[in-house]
């Protein structure tokens, strides 16, 4: 039986019924009373969790299914928490710290600070300390789950009806629970580039739980991952070298904040290896033999493949029953995150939106309102920050300067800065901080802003609340910066580096 009364069931269809227009027979409705859960998900990351603790807070009776906690994902191992937390973001975001330490003890020489010594590098006890710290996370994601209300189970979840799931435990045996809507929140899982030898290679997952930290390192990848793991070596005194099939990395990112970064790549001593492609790995006892399609071959002694992540859909039975997926395998949404089977929804990269571990948090938050509420309510895709966690890291919000052209009816202005930080000047570190604001100039809204160099993240959380708020040109000039700063430069750009019109779009195959 649920939590709720079949009164209170009855005023909830009611004043469902006002806003939303749905009209079902009362029969229909006594029947919710004998379903074991109002929501039932299966998968406890980022979306997940929060959509079933919303939706408990709102009085629905939840349940929620993940798999064992590891630090490395399988079929059988996953964990509350989900990649952001266990493998992905977070844990990254640790090694990029780690990581920025060997540049900024550098740069120490020259602020004065004697460093006479050789200084090591512990790469055994950096792990240590994220694998401690992933570890306190899931317990802080389990007992959110618990003083919320949620009925949190251990095991593999599938759908095995429209309002039935089928768990199984960890000792093999079987449980079924009805549900009067079932949540999929599965994720995605890193893919293999399918060429000989590629079992010698690792994704992301592997590469956060090395027992070694590697000497020479192969990416084979040109987006979030493969970069930011590219920093993360180098900085750890590793030799890479960054194999990606374009010219230049970063796909989808404006074209001219692309080029910074991989500048910036360069000058910290990456290697980049534009439009080559690998096409097979050999065991050997020096290490792995990279072969590439321009004939080169070289040594390393770990090679990462970040070539894309696929929805985590394979095992949970979704096409049996008739839910849609996408060619990708992907659960196919509403405006509100429903499949085309009305009691069965999807949040998070599972539906491949925008894959990101904040859109994940306001699907699930849209979804409980929507379903618990009565207040239907649709995620907003507008002027998402984001970041990739480079050294030094680049992040952007809203337009791309592609993108505004693309999508204008008339001019687009474009204001940059590039600039040598305050703290190179001392330190003689060669590395310039790159601003950009993309401007419609009919209306003067700032469409976009990018940003790469120290801090950005941190700034451009600001700017996204600014373009959140549809500002204009004119107020970011109006604004009194804050010096000194990188974040004024914001506000001083005031000369129009260029004015491009729709007609001159620039077309681009980098």
């Amino acid at each position: 039986m649920c939590g709720r009364s079949l009164n209170s069931i009855l005023q909830s269809w009611q004043e469902r019924c006002l806003l939303t227009g749905e009209v079902k027979q009362a029969s229909q409705v006594e029947e919710e009373a004998h379903f074991d859960f109002d929501l039932f998900v299966i998968g406890a990351g980022s979306g997940g969790v929060r959509a079933a603790r919303f939706s408990a807070n709102y009085g629905a009776k939840v349940g929620i299914c993940e798999l064992p906690f590891d630090p490395i994902s399988s079929e059988v191992n996953g964990g509350v928490g989900g990649t952001c937390v266990l493998r992905g973001c977070v844990p990254k975001k640790i090694l990029v710290y780690g990581a920025n330490f060997g540049g900024e003890i550098e740069d120490a020489r020259n602020y004065g600070w004697e460093i006479n010594e050789k200084v090591d590098f512990n790469w055994k006890k950096l792990l240590q300390k994220k694998t401690d710290e992933i570890v306190r996370l899931n317990a802080i994601y389990k007992r959110l789950l618990s003083n919320s209300g949620v009925k949190l189970y251990e095991g593999e979840g599938k759908v095995t009806g429209p309002n039935e799931v089928e768990l199984t435990q960890l000792d093999g045996t079987k449980l079924k629970y009805s549900a009067k809507h079932i949540l999929i929140a599965t994720g995605s899982k890193a893919q293999y580039p399918d060429i000989p030898g590629k079992e010698l290679g690792i994704t992301s997952d592997e590469a956060l739980s090395l027992e070694d930290l590697p000497k020479r390192a192969v990416v084979l990848g040109a987006g979030y991952i493969a970069v930011e793991f590219a920093s993360i070596w180098r900085g750890m005194g590793a030799t890479v070298d960054l194999f990606f099939r374009r010219e230049l990395p970063l796909r989808g990112f404006d074209d001219e904040m692309r080029a910074v970064v991989a500048r910036n790549l360069e000058g910290r001593g990456i290697n980049l290896h534009p439009k080559t492609n690998l096409t097979e790995l050999t065991k050997t006892e020096n290490g792995i033999k990279v072969r590439t399609d321009h004939g080169e071959e070289l040594l390393a002694d770990v090679v990462l493949f970040a070539t894309g992540r696929a929805p985590n859909t394979k095992r949970l039975n979704l096409e049996a029953i008739g839910v849609e997926l996408d060619k990708t395998g992907a659960v196919k949404v509403d405006e509100h995150s429903r499949s085309n089977i009305h009691s069965i929804w999807a949040v998070g990269d599972v539906t491949n939106r925008m894959n990101l571990t904040p859109v994940a948090l306001m699907e699930g938050t849209c979804f409980a309102k929507t379903v618990f509420t009565g207040q239907p309510t649709k995620p907003d895709y507008n002027y998402i920050p984001y970041a990739v966690f480079s050294i030094p890291p680049l992040s952007v919000v809203g337009l791309s300067e592609e993108q505004a052209l693309d999508q204008a009816n008339g001019d687009v202005l474009v204001f940059t800065s590039t600039f040598n930080p305050m703290k190179n000047t001392i330190s003689g570190r060669q590395e310039k901080t790159v601003m950009k604001l993309v401007v419609d100039a009919e209306t003067d809204k700032v469409l976009g802003a990018s940003m790469c160099g120290p801090d950005a993240p941190e700034i451009m959380q600001g700017i996204a609340v600014a373009l959140k708020c549809g500002a204009t040109k004119k107020q970011f000039d109006s604004t009194v910066g804050i010096h000194p700063s990188a974040a004024e430069e914001f506000v001083t750009m005031r000369s129009v580096t260029r004015r491009v019109t729709a007609s001159g779009k620039p077309k681009t195959n980098l």
